[in-house]
């Protein structure tokens, strides 16, 4: 199912696109990342999902209908730019929250003493956010993010300011929420994050939506045909081995052991390669190299800003 569909979106600032004809659909219960450089457009795409602005032209659909100010209560936004009251008291401040998603006060004290309780940070209550550190303030901001159960929710760099103690009890809650239902969007710069944590992303550069999909499917894409070669036996006489299919990139040890880095040229195959090498050389480790994420991040984005040199 199709749970949040963005349809040929497009927002312009004054002279400048901030968005232009963008296209995205996430899926029901996945965890999307919604990648990009510093001003491709994403926290402006992610308002118009929170319906904070709106869009010049296209459409937003929310369970296959266009998206209205009510879905905004089914919705819970984590913004990268913190919006605390910095004089209130922490717990005041998380029910006063709480009261703007639609939650009852009972049901909201019943939340935040369960997330309260979960994250070990009961002695906060009566403190003052101003009191409390970058790392802190993030936390109950998480809390109050996702307290009211939302069937979406979009963080934008949650873990910007988290040691990785921290860091990783908030990569496991988002991977609970997965499981427990939320369909989770999730803006970061952290490649590793996206690699740990997302099912799916789009990349959006300078307002244009320019690579999506399956992780692994991207990953697969982008692969260059280089393969790993762990072995036992003479570097020389394995070189030696191959013929003009084959280009060997390094010569390297791994664990004591001859390694190998090869690319495979001229719709050659692996099966070719370790029938060559098997002769020479006892194989301890056979690999193909996947790239991840962040070199697929700076060259398709570097693949853009060539075609739009070479177009203009």
């Amino acid at each position: 199912m199709e749970f949040l569909k963005i349809n040929n979106v497009y927002k312009k600032f004054i002279n400048t696109y901030a968005l232009k004809d963008v296209s995205m659909s996430v899926p029901e219960n996945s965890i999307y990342g919604l990648l990009g450089p510093n001003g491709a457009g994403k926290t402006t795409l992610i308002r118009i999902i929170n319906r904070i602005t709106a869009q010049d032209e296209g459409e937003v659909y929310f369970k296959g209908r266009k998206i209205s100010i009510e879905d905004v209560f089914r919705i819970g936004y984590l913004p990268e730019e913190r919006g605390l009251y910095k004089k209130m008291k922490v717990g005041e401040q998380a029910l006063y929250l709480a009261r703007l998603k639609g939650m009852p006060k009972r049901e909201a004290i019943g939340k935040l003493k369960y997330w309260f309780e979960k994250f070990e940070i009961q002695e906060w209550w009566d403190k003052k956010v101003e009191e409390l550190s970058k790392g802190m303030q993030q936390k109950l901001q998480f809390i109050t993010t996702v307290m009211h159960e939302p069937e979406l929710l979009i963080f934008d760099e949650p873990f910007s300011g988290f040691d990785p103690i921290n860091t990783n009890l908030l990569k496991n809650e988002v991977r609970a929420l997965k499981k427990k239902g939320s369909t989770i969007i999730f803006s970061t710069h952290n490649m590793g994050s996206v690699e740990e944590l997302c099912d799916h992303i789009t990349l959006i550069n300078k307002a244009e939506n320019i690579l999506e999909g399956p992780i692994n499917e991207v990953r697969n894409r982008y692969k260059a045909n280089i393969y790993q070669i762990e072995f036992q036996g003479d570097p020389d006489k394995l070189e030696a081995s191959l013929n003009r299919n084959y280009q060997i990139l390094e010569r390297k040890t791994i664990n004591g052991n001859n390694a190998v880095r090869v690319k495979l040229l001229h719709h050659t195959n692996e099966n070719e390669l370790l029938s060559l090498i098997i002769p020479v050389a006892e194989v301890i480790a056979f690999r193909e190299e996947i790239p991840g994420m962040n070199d697929i991040f700076i060259k398709a984005v570097n693949e853009f800003k060539t075609e739009e040199t070479q177009a203009s």
